[in-house]
């Protein structure tokens, strides 16, 4: 064989070494990118699932329906519309006769300040049904929950006649939610939108048509 020969046969030797090669190193990044997509697809999936609103924070803002039946005169419910806690305070007679005779210790007594309420919630109750309150249990001055205090007397004084009490920084309001002079929320608690479906059905979040 002549050295022409010997040398042509080494560079096709090296050729087919070369694409060999090549083959391998391209198998190779198709197998890493295959790989690699397939990381990529399984932390994509749980994020985008967490993206997703779940099926409580879709009803946050959606309307509650309670059923006030079982509420006994002088207690109360809670329900939670908007993350928040809603009282719904069956008031008795005594206790509704109560709101107007202690008007005077009242920071904002006639409900004056219209935000706290709608306004067919704008009278001595505070409310659509005299013995029926409805309203967020917030405190006005910093978000604390207030405490239930419906019992005359007790802790609160000889002449506490029922409401509550915010143990954070000492805010009082009266059974309408309305906040006593000298506590440090300013203005009284708020009413919620709400309208009656039929004698024992309160739905909360929806104003009602009916008139103060």
């Amino acid at each position: 064989m002549s050295d022409n020969q010997n040398d042509k046969q080494q560079a096709g030797s090296q050729t087919s070494g070369c694409s060999q090669v090549d083959q391998d190193k391209r198998n190779f990044l198709i197998a890493t990118s295959a790989v690699g997509a397939l990381g990529c697809a399984a932390v994509a999936v749980p994020f985008v699932k967490s993206m997703t609103p779940s099926e409580r924070a879709k009803a946050a803002g959606a309307p509650v329906e309670v059923d006030i039946s079982k509420i006994q005169p002088g207690t109360m419910l809670t329900a939670e519309w908007r993350g928040q806690p809603v009282w719904i305070i069956n008031r008795t007679e005594e206790m509704t006769a109560e709101l107007s005779k202690h008007n005077q210790d009242l920071s904002d007594p006639a409900s004056d300040v219209t935000s706290q309420q709608p306004e067919y919630c704008k009278n001595e109750t505070r409310s659509i049904k005299p013995s029926i309150a409805v309203v967020v249990g917030i405190c006005t001055h910093l978000g604390c929950s207030p405490s239930e205090k419906m019992s005359r007397g007790g802790d609160m004084g000889e002449n506490w006649t029922g409401g509550f009490f915010c143990p954070c920084h000492g805010s009082k309001f009266d059974l309408a939610g309305r906040v006593f002079k000298g506590s440090p929320a300013p203005i009284n608690l708020v009413v919620p939108p709400h309208k009656y479906l039929s004698d024992n059905t309160l739905l909360i979040g929806v104003d009602t048509e009916d008139k103060a």
